[in-house]
């Protein structure tokens, strides 16, 4: 498998791109608009085409790149059937892989950041990957305090299913705000202060509920362009 990992510092956000090595097909996980012309370089050096954009939910601090990348390469676009966006080609759902020559995604609905993410995991030769979105990021995760989002549920969608994976697992995050870029699910399960440790539900609940974040400054923008898969922002 061919894997890049890109670093969009506005947001702090991580687009991956993977691809198949036999048939050179690529997808492109939560790609950021203005990151485009780089995602669309980097295709062309690696000599690849790209068949999907893929989202792990609607973004509220960045708008996709998906529409973009969908008019400069006629890629399809992957986003979570619960979101409700119009526009998109392939509506994601748990237990549908998205597949690209041998690449397969399979997504898992991982509710409680906001009520339509998705984790993905690629199984390769060398192991298991999960990216997953803001649902679970090194040492944290995402708030859950809009888009309906809810302590209790994602607490039990990171235990019930990204926390089920072999603990070799390569955890890949939709953020980091102190720019690490991978960890994994035994090390989360064992240290995560928010989701790790043993922390009980209820112990969640209380922290997120003591979070006091400020609301996304994109938000206004970003979520009404993500529910037309980006389209407004066409250049």
């Amino acid at each position: 498998m061919i894997f890049r990992q890109l670093f969009e510092p506005t947001a702090s956000a991580y687009t991956y791109l993977l691809a198949c090595e036999d048939t050179r097909e690529a997808l492109l996980i939560d790609p950021v608009s203005e990151m485009v012309d780089r995602d669309l370089a980097l295709l062309d050096e690696l000599g690849l085409t790209l068949k999907y954009t893929v989202e792990t939910h609607l973004h509220a601090d960045h708008v996709t790149g998906a529409s973009r990348l969908r008019e400069k390469t006629g890629a399809k676009v992957a986003l979570p059937e619960a979101s409700g966006a119009a526009g998109a080609d392939l509506a994601v759902r748990e237990g549908e892989p998205i597949v690209a020559g041998t690449l397969r995604l399979e997504p898992l609905h991982v509710p409680g950041h906001t009520d339509d993410h998705h984790a993905y995991v690629v199984r390769t030769a060398d192991g298991l990957r999960v990216f997953t979105g803001d649902a679970l990021m090194i040492d944290g995760c995402g708030r859950t305090d809009f888009q309906n989002g809810d302590a209790a549920t994602l607490y039990r969608s990171v235990h019930d299913k990204i926390f089920t994976l072999p603990d070799e697992t390569l955890v890949y995050p939709g953020h980091d705000y102190q720019q690490r870029r991978v960890s994994s699910i035994g090390q989360e399960k064992a240290r995560n202060p928010r989701l790790g440790g043993r922390k009980t539900v209820e112990e969640f609940v209380a922290i997120m509920a003591e979070l006091n974040l400020p609301r996304p400054r994109k938000m206004d923008i970003a979520v009404p362009a993500n529910r037309q898969c980006g389209a407004g922002m066409l250049a």
